[in-house]
């Protein structure tokens, strides 16, 4: 892992979700399912539901401003804005509109794609460019509106996902390195265990030239291979990132996973070695907002003063792709 003379510090957070909050007593209305099935299998009370005229623009753009002020950054001094999402406004990329609708002037703005791991690679990729001198700022948002791709017909998904937002910026720091260590992994031949596939249907234009046009199917998953994976990966991937660090696990203050599935963070906390009462958690209340899930969290607990200034925080995203990897990171300016 590249070192250089540059610190990363971790200065504001912010987050945003959709008032609409469909709890298990009403999905069970949808779906053959109970709040008890759903509860006791995922955690999950509840998930935030955007409506048709909230965007992930305007969701994004709302946690970002939050972060700003926090880390007392104006848009205009933001010299990157990296935009983790599998659910874009549009395919061609909306970090630019989160741009035009913030005011970052000088920002330059891309989508990074790697689904509920997107935040961890955010991470690392923003401070690519600050260690390396390129930038001195940096606005990493996580975020995805899932209702958008989720089949509610299928109470094998519609009971996990839920929309929202989260954000983080990142300063360039010569006293002070916030990013400890890392670690990045994926593997496609797993591809086919968690998808929201294109689907083409054959569009004939002249005789012998056939293209393929349609949309996204809903997202699929099998369920039981990515539990399987995600505890084993998960906690392999931290320790990675420990030793990178030059950590031990009795020196993480906090465990912040992607927010997937209770059982999925009990089992890596217990599996690590990690108490209970370091685990953060907050999926009851927003379900797996995939790229959004760790800096939604991170936000709550840092604005309850549980998260203080110097904490070292492991986190762990998963998910599509097959995609993980970890971050190992101090929390605030000092």
């Amino acid at each position: 892992m590249h070192q250089s003379g540059i610190g990363v510090a971790i200065t504001g957070c912010g987050s945003s979700a959709p008032l609409a909050a469909l709890d298990n007593d009403g999905l069970s209305r949808i779906v053959d399912t109970s709040d008890e099935w759903i509860s006791t299998r995922t955690g999950i009370q509840q998930r935030r539901l955007a409506k048709p005229n909230e965007s992930l623009k305007s969701i994004a753009s709302e946690a970002a401003r939050h972060a700003l002020d926090m880390a007392g950054v104006a848009a205009t001094e933001v010299d990157l804005i990296i935009l983790a999402t599998s659910t874009p406004d549009d395919l061609f990329g909306t970090a630019s509109q989160i741009q035009a609708e913030l005011g970052a002037v000088k920002a330059a703005a891309f989508d990074l794609t790697a689904a509920c791991s997107g935040f961890v690679f955010g991470m690392v990729t923003a401070a690519q460019f600050i260690q390396a001198g390129t930038y001195q700022t940096v606005l990493l948002i996580g975020g995805d509106v899932l209702s958008r791709w989720t089949d509610w017909s299928d109470r094998r998904t519609c009971v996990l996902f839920g929309d929202g937002a989260g954000a983080v910026v990142m300063q360039a720091n010569p006293d002070r390195n916030g990013l400890l260590g890392f670690e990045l992994c994926s593997d496609g031949r797993q591809n086919e265990c968690l998808t929201l596939a294109f689907q083409p249907q054959p569009n004939e234009l002249i005789e012998d030239i056939t293209i393929g046009q349609g949309t996204f199917q809903p997202i699929a998953m099998n369920g039981q291979e990515v539990y399987r994976f995600a505890v084993k990966r998960v906690p392999e991937v931290i320790e990675k990132s420990l030793y990178r660090a030059n950590l031990s696990v009795d020196q993480v203050d906090w465990l912040l996973l992607h927010q997937a599935n209770q059982r999925i963070l009990d089992a890596v906390a217990q599996r690590l070695g990690i108490p209970s009462h370091k685990v953060i958690s907050n999926m009851a209340r927003y379900g797996n907002t995939s790229a959004a899930s760790i800096p939604i969290a991170l936000d709550e607990v840092v604005r309850e003063g549980k998260v203080k200034p110097g904490d070292v925080i492991a986190a762990s995203g998963f998910g599509a792709g097959l995609t993980w990897g970890a971050t190992i990171f101090r929390w605030g300016k000092a």
